[in-house]
């Protein structure tokens, strides 16, 4: 029997690939056991940002969202690490030098020739893990690059079985949830594991499959708490918000009434949908597909959107390693738009502990890597009530923000305090976002920009630690987009430098004179 081989790449259909599979993921233990101790020992880090997403459908958006990992780049201040970073279309030179001159007590020069960028040149929107896969070539050399397979490991942004076979191929393991763990993650799943382990969670129902589930769901759902006024309605496979739709039940006849049944089908076909464009039909087709689940909308006063961030090492050690509070938006308020860090201390500790529990269940069933809990609290009574509604079982929104700044730094996050503090012990703060866009700032390139951030005094400063860090350059030019992470001493400062980078901008790009 043929067996794939790093050399070749070939994959018999014969062979028992998940055996495989778990063998490439056992070369993490000592791996991740040598970078722990002593980080000058080499290592190779294959990059793959892919992502599998129904709402990008612009191939700019695609590759922004690939370059949104390029902190990456920054471990290469590890004096002896190799990265290979893979993106769908090449990236500008200049995009590159932005993020190897961050990098702290290293001469860009050294590090430059321990890059490696490898690009399919291919600008559709399917998944960057298919374009590698359909090019043998491409994978040669790739493969041709990682100097030592016992010493490398691949590095995606989710992980499907894409990922997984691209793993086989390269002959080497991947950090990151093995994808028959996929369940766990879809909003079903993610109800599921809240019950079993205790956390907190919204009122509602989940494996739903089509639109008179839901209508019965929400008939249930209105016998046990009359008082519930909004449900969601979301897809089990849903990224930032976009599987989402509200459903209005303010007005309706009291439960168990004769006509209830048919007013709550009229309100589900009014529902209220997050994704622009999305209709009714298209909707529940996708329901029927993916199932999903129905549960009460949380309201409040004080309402706040916080997420909690954590991984599995592949020494099975659950880390929790920072708190968010979201900044949403859309339609109806349920898109990821940016994130400020860290939470409000009011109640990160709460979610902290809620999401311990999933960590610990999540490494009881063998996850390993990042994964985000989201959560949302509402004050009443003078207490934060919080409560549980996904797992994000990949990388995410706040990954990168509080990677860069943790990479700058060389800070640690404190969970039981919810700060972050720099050697030196001064906190640290961000505000980031990834939907920095305005019609004007089309006419900007990331040359521009680079220049703009230089004179206006906005550029990351290493001796302050304090100052802004830009992202997904590549949207500018199509879309009038980027994404930006502020840091400051303060919650305060890292907003006010936040809000300033905004005004700069915009000023720059309409030409006012300041």
């Amino acid at each position: 029997m043929l067996e794939p081989t790093a050399a070749s790449g070939i994959i018999d259909p014969g062979y028992n690939s998940e055996d495989q599979f778990d063998q490439l993921q056992k070369k993490l233990v000592p791996l991740w056991k040598s970078i722990e101790r002593f980080n000058q020992d080499p290592q190779t880090i294959v990059v793959v940002p892919s992502m599998s997403i129904d709402a990008i459908g612009s191939g700019a958006v695609m590759q922004a969202y690939e370059e949104r990992f390029l902190f990456l780049l920054l471990l290469l201040r590890q004096p002896r690490a190799r990265l290979i970073y893979v993106t769908s279309q090449i990236i500008l030179p200049s995009v590159i030098d932005y993020y190897l001159d961050l990098l702290p007590g290293v001469i860009p020069s050294h590090a430059r020739k321990r890059l490696f960028l490898i690009s399919p040149l291919d600008g559709s929107v399917r998944p960057l893990s298919d374009k590698l896969l359909e090019r043998p070539r491409l994978l040669e050399r790739m493969r041709s690059l990682i100097v030592d397979p016992d010493r490398a490991h691949l590095v995606p942004f989710n992980t499907t079985h894409r990922e997984k076979e691209l793993a086989l191929r390269l002959g080497i393991p991947m950090y990151g949830a093995d994808p028959k763990f996929f369940p766990l993650g879809t909003k079903s799943g993610c109800r599921k594991i809240f019950q079993e382990e205790d956390v907190s969670h919204p009122l509602g129902y989940e494996n739903l499959g089509s639109a008179d589930e839901v209508v019965d769901a929400i008939a249930q759902m209105r016998a046990r708490k009359p008082s519930i006024k909004q449900v969601l309605v979301k897809l089990n496979e849903g990224v930032s918000g976009e599987g989402n739709a509200v459903v209005d039940l303010t007005g309706l006849p009291p439960p168990g009434e004769p006509n209830e049944r048919a007013a709550l089908e009229h309100r589900l076909r009014a529902m209220q949908f997050e994704l622009k464009g999305t209709t009714y039909d298209s909707y529940i087709n996708k329901l029927k597909e993916r199932k999903g689940i129905v549960e009460e909308r949380i309201i409040g006063e004080k309402f706040r959107s916080p997420s909690v961030q954590l991984r599995i090492t592949p020494l099975g050690h659950v880390e929790l390693l920072s708190t968010h509070d979201q900044l949403l938006g859309g339609l109806s308020g349920q898109s990821y738009l940016g994130c400020v860090f860290p939470a409000d201390t009011g109640y990160a500790s709460l979610i902290t502990q809620e999401a311990a529990k999933v960590g610990r269940r999540l490494a009881k069933e063998g996850v390993i890597g990042r994964f985000a809990l989201d959560f949302v609290v509402v004050r009443s009574n003078g207490k934060w009530d919080p409560y549980a509604i996904e797992i994000n079982l990949r990388k995410g929104g706040t990954t990168h923000p509080f990677l860069t700044l943790q990479f700058l730094t060389d800070g640690k996050y404190d969970p039981d305090t919810a700060t972050f503090t720099a050697p030196g012990g001064q906190q640290k703060f961000f505000v980031a976002s990834d939907h920095v866009e305005s019609p004007h700032y089309r006419t900007l390139t990331p040359d521009d920009l680079f220049d703009i951030v230089v004179r206006r005094n906005l550029h990351f400063d290493q001796t302050r630690q304090t100052g802004v860090v830009f992202h997904m350059m590549s949207a500018l030019g199509e879309l009038g987009r980027m994404g930006l992470t502020a840091v400051g001493n303060s919650h305060e400062q890292a907003m006010a430098t936040y809000n300033r980078a905004l005004a700069v901008l915009d000023e720059e790009a309409l030409g006012v004179e300041t």
